[in-house]
């Protein structure tokens, strides 16, 4: 088994497999998943999964960020299930829960993720041909220029047919219907009709059509699609099956053409314009601040997942002026982190550390910086500070300069011919920029210092005790959990346990511990009971898509709890009128630091009294 594979496998399994999986996207370093429940996910034991960096909720996703493998291993996901096909096929009564600016985040990375890839080559490639014809390499009329350029700028030309097929599949639409609006969009007719439109204006059975350029645009056809997914809906459930395959289409085309030209399109396209105008004219106003914020904030807006909202807007200013001043700042941000992570490599005396830090600075140069963020500058917290002081000099710097990219790259090393535009100009300010920003965090995390982690001697205690005691939380009937009625729990996947059906609506804590976890939903708890136990407990299946109804929390995440306290109440008729199971899995979720975990109660339980017993697998420390 390739190490790709086994990190497919594990990941998949932990985030409570296939089935708790709505959607998933991939980006430079994240696997970004939509999961019906959260809770079912386990954090701990990813966290300590080879080949996983870290993990994050943002966005109303759960992101595991894997690096720079990551197309390789969202490739053998797809090829052990079924998760990365269409999302049509994703249950519709199971979307993403969260606030608006979380599920407009997820909605603008699941379209765009797909295509960074090949966007960066693409720019690269168009970066590169600018380059040779300011050098006088190529001449723009050369054959030679003509295909490469034509290799270069298709993406971004036909950018709305790729973007139907995205947002198709974010939404749950048929991505063959998607393209075809796409595609009028662009048809030879439909652009003549803009170039010499005939007297009178253009009209669609008297209404007016304002008529734009499409080409390379971003919000009309994800406005245009998003709708055409919510109409393909409704015409499947009115339209008898037998002739639903081709009449939903038809209705759809005729609408939506229509109504995109003359709706969506002017909509989108000025509501884009209006946005880009908005972020150029700050930094016309102050090009130095303007730069310097950005360069400060960029690497936080990329921690969590916001950075997705001025994807489009770099990708309009482009399109509509040929060139984009507000991205080039952000690649202070990248360089000044790389810069924080040589500090680092060259100031510790942990091997390990020093180890991380090197690949993850080489990584860094070339754009990916989350392996070195969460590995090395943010949990160390000062290299991190220095990192994003240094990005605020290199950004202002940038701004002061007037740099601007010619065409879309994610900011790192091999992307820099993106920012070299005719003549030249700014490119020079942007050198001095990311230097500037590298060498002032590099220097700053030397100076600065942070706290050296000390090199521990291999011991496998990990803090478990011999043994250790769990109470029941619930009073009920015991169930095995191989009898439960939820593969998640039943395979074992989050850990060993066992579920109680309970015969009273109240959770209390079956251990002096902390609140590791307290879901918004109250369905479920995490604990860490002082002996170093990980415990989940899930209040029936399935019962996070209540939001929390007939359920009344008492804790909160970080309290410190006794046996016996009072954690969460629970209304089980209710919740049984409302068609949810609510057998009860207790769950050690590090149940793979204990060499035997022990039923100590079948038939009936009550609240506090001994359910299950821990025996550590402790060996001898070898130090």
């Amino acid at each position: 088994m390739s190490k790709n594979e086994r990190i497919a496998k594990e990941v998949l399994a932990l985030v409570g497999g296939e089935q708790n999986v709505n959607s998933l996207v991939h980006c430079a370093t994240r696997l970004r998943f939509g999961l019906k429940d959260t809770s079912k996910a386990n954090t701990a034991k990813l966290l300590k999964t080879d080949g996983v960096i870290t993990v994050k909720e943002s966005g109303g996703q759960y992101q595991v960020v894997v690096g720079n493998n990551v197309p390789e291993v969202f490739a053998e996901i797809g090829k052990i299930s079924n998760i990365t096909k269409d999302a049509k096929n994703a249950p519709k009564n199971t979307e993403e829960k969260g606030n608006l600016l979380g599920k407009a985040v997820d909605i603008v990375s699941s379209i765009f993720a797909p295509l960074l890839g090949v966007m960066a080559g693409a720019g690269i490639l168009k970066g590169l041909l600018l380059i040779a014809v300011n050098f006088g390499w190529l001449a723009n009329t050369d054959p030679t220029y003509t295909i490469l350029f034509a290799a270069a700028d298709s993406l971004f030309y036909f950018l709305p047919v790729l973007l139907a097929v995205t947002t198709a599949r974010k939404f749950g639409g048929n991505v063959f219907v998607a393209l075809t609006i796409a595609g009028a969009l662009l048809y030879p007719s439909i652009i003549a009709l803009r170039s010499t439109p005939p007297e009178g204006g253009v009209d669609f059975f008297g209404i007016p059509v304002t008529l734009m350029s499409y080409s390379s645009t971003v919000l009309p056809i994800i406005l245009a699609v998003f709708v055409m997914c919510k109409l393909e809906g409704f015409f499947n459930k009115r339209i008898h099956e037998s002739v639903k395959n081709f009449l939903t289409p038809l209705f759809l085309l005729v609408i939506m053409v229509p109504l995109t030209l003359i709706v969506f399109g002017p909509i989108g396209v000025n509501a884009g314009n209006a946005v880009a105008a908005a972020m150029v004219a700050a930094f016309e106003f102050n090009p130095i601040l303007a730069g310097a914020i950005m360069g400060a904030s960029w690497q936080l807006l990329v921690m969590f997942g916001i950075h997705w909202g001025l994807v489009p807007v770099f990708i309009n200013n482009i399109a509509v002026h040929g060139q984009d001043g507000v991205k080039p700042a952000a690649t202070a941000s990248v360089f000044a982190q790389t810069g924080a992570m040589v500090g680092v490599m060259l100031k510790t005396k942990n091997k390990k550390l020093k180890t991380l830090s090197g690949s993850a600075a080489i990584t860094g140069l070339f754009g990916i910086t989350e392996p070195g963020i969460y590995g090395v500058t943010l949990p160390l917290k000062k290299p991190f500070i220095a990192g994003v002081i240094g990005a605020a000099i290199g950004g202002g710097i940038i701004g002061w300069a007037g740099t601007n990219a010619f065409a879309s790259g994610a900011p790192g090393l091999l992307t820099l011919p993106i920012f070299y535009g005719p003549g030249g100009e700014g490119f020079t300010g942007l050198i001095v920029g990311i230097l500037v920003a590298f060498f002032v965090s590099l220097g700053l995390t030397y100076v600065l210092g942070f706290e050296d982690p000390v090199e521990e001697e291999e011991t496998e205690t990990d803090n478990v005790t011999a043994s250790e005691q769990i109470a029941s939380p619930i009073t009920g009937k015991v169930v095995e959990l191989k009898n439960v009625a939820d593969p998640v729990f039943s395979s074992e996947a989050m850990g060993k346990g066992i579920a109680i059906e309970p015969a009273v609506g109240r959770v209390v804590s079956p251990v002096n511990g902390v609140v590791s976890v307290a879901y918004k939903t109250k369905h479920a708890i995490g604990l860490v009971s002082d002996n170093g136990a990980e415990i989940l407990i899930h209040v029936g299946l399935d019962t996070v898509q209540l939001e929390g109804k007939y359920f009344t929390s008492h804790v909160k995440q970080g309290d410190k709890v006794a046996a016996g306290d009072l954690l969460v109440e629970f209304d089980i008729a209710k919740i049984n009128e409302a068609g949810y199971d609510t057998t009860t899995p207790v769950i050690v979720t590090n149940s793979g630091k204990y060499s035997d975990i022990t039923i100590s109660k079948k038939g009936n339980v009550a609240e506090n009294e001994t359910l299950l017993i821990l025996d550590s697998n402790v060996k001898e420390n070898i130090a």
